[in-house]
């Protein structure tokens, strides 16, 4: 990635940044740096919880936590594993991150497309002027066997307005759900930009849940756009490249 725009690797700092602003609180899912703590904590208000390293990207090292009649199971990509209670499975956590910094995630109930879960990647990026634009919407349909969505996780990429009428929502909620998804991802550019110089672009994930509630999940400062060139309409992939071409991306 040659192109010039800021990277921050800690999703902790990049929370901390949208949480202290009131306008971003009805989208955050609670989010605490693991500890034993704050696992039991989390476990006690909620069914599901996820952990996911503080500097990770592409989806991976991600594991689902979830109540069971017996105690709680895990999940890393497909491997599952049960705990009969919170002792074993924090130890097994802890063994897991080693040195590295995890997070603990409320986990959200992600609204089914088809059958299969999906999240949404809001694309939000410069112009030469220096104002915030969201130029892209598209979703990452999850395989239903896997904890994340992502593409390098084995999901599909899909159009925005499909993907929402396929999980039954109606068009005139969709449409509505689109502009404030673009509102959104124009926020976050200008909060960014309160903290830290130099961002251009960035990329939110954003869960949907069953009621059509939106969570911003993460925001990536290096967001890909690869992926898009799958889809069989390549115009998104080349909007975001026309808009990225002032500060050097070319692919």
């Amino acid at each position: 990635m040659s192109y010039k725009s800021s990277t921050i690797k800690s999703k902790w700092k990049k929370t901390k940044w949208l949480n202290e602003d009131s306008y971003f609180k009805p989208y955050m899912p609670h989010t605490l740096q693991f500890s034993k703590k704050n696992l039991n904590s989390m476990l006690a208000d909620y069914s599901t919880i996820f952990f996911k390293p503080t500097d990770g990207s592409g989806g991976s090292n991600i594991i689902r936590i979830r109540k069971t009649n017996g105690g709680y199971q895990s999940q890393l990509n497909t491997k599952k594993t049960s705990y009969a209670g919170s002792s074993p499975l924090y130890r097994a956590l802890n063994r897991h991150a080693g040195s590295r910094p995890y997070l603990l995630q409320k986990g959200i109930q992600l609204a089914k497309s088809n059958g299969k879960p999906f999240d949404i990647r809001v694309m939000v990026q410069k112009t030469r002027q220096g104002t915030w634009v969201s130029t892209a919407l598209f979703t990452k349909v999850g395989n239903p066997n896997k904890v994340a969505t992502n593409y390098n996780q084995g999901g599909t990429i899909g159009t925005f307005h499909k993907t929402m009428s396929n999980a039954n929502f109606n068009s005139a909620f969709i449409q509505q759900l689109e502009s404030e998804l673009k509102r959104l991802g124009v926020a976050v550019g200008k909060n960014f930009d309160r903290h830290y110089k130099g961002f251009k672009e960035l990329g939110l994930d954003v869960a949907v849940d069953s009621k059509g509630r939106p969570w911003i999940l993460e925001v990536n400062t290096r967001p890909q756009i690869y992926p898009l060139k799958n889809l069989k309409d390549t115009s998104l992939y080349h909007q975001v490249l026309s808009y990225g071409k002032h500060y050097g991306r070319t692919k």
